[in-house]
């Protein structure tokens, strides 16, 4: 279970640079990529990141879960590497939405009764309010990335705040 001290940061970015720049942030202080929520719709993950996932590299260092910040560049995106690494990614044929992190593996250990409230349903269930979740499920529909990630502590809420709001975050909460 997750520690009750973390903080849950959670923003949206409106395109893939942005995201992967903050995702890239996350992954610089030491966070991998069984600790952080992405969340996209299916549309957003084929437009973004489908014709990036092939094997280079620069690939196999993402998908090591090596390379942040200038490492991860050239055709790869973090975010990219992170869907194609990450052994947890849902893709939810009725929502239309692709699912990674820890709230993929929760999802996944519910089984299809985990999904019963749609998008808004998978959001609260990883710890996002249902008023945000509202937003985000509206976001994701408008082809947003969704990001949260459980801060291990303050100083890294801080940074990851003033962090993804340098890179464009909306919907930036905590």
């Amino acid at each position: 279970m997750e520690n009750q001290d973390q903080i849950l940061v959670t923003g949206m970015f409106k395109d893939k640079d942005s995201a992967d720049r903050a995702y890239s942030s996350l992954q610089a202080k030491g966070y991998s990529n069984n600790d952080i929520h992405l969340i996209m719709s299916d549309d957003t993950r084929k437009k973004n990141f489908a014709t990036e996932v092939h094997q280079t590299d620069l690939g196999s260092k993402a998908m090591e879960g090596a390379g942040a910040g200038s490492a991860i560049g050239g055709t790869l995106g973090a975010i990219a590497g992170a869907v194609a690494a990450i052994g947890t990614t849902l893709l939810i044929p009725g929502l239309g939405i692709v699912i990674a992190g820890p709230i993929a593996a929760a999802l996944a250990g519910a089984g299809a009764g985990g999904v019963t409230g749609g998008i808004i349903g998978a959001l609260v269930g990883s710890g996002i309010p249902k008023e945000r979740a509202i937003v985000y499920e509206q976001g994701l529909k408008d082809g947003n990335i969704v990001m949260g990630v459980h801060a291990r502590n303050t100083a890294d809420a801080d940074y990851f705040e003033n962090d993804w709001r340098s890179n464009n975050a909306i919907e930036l909460h905590r």
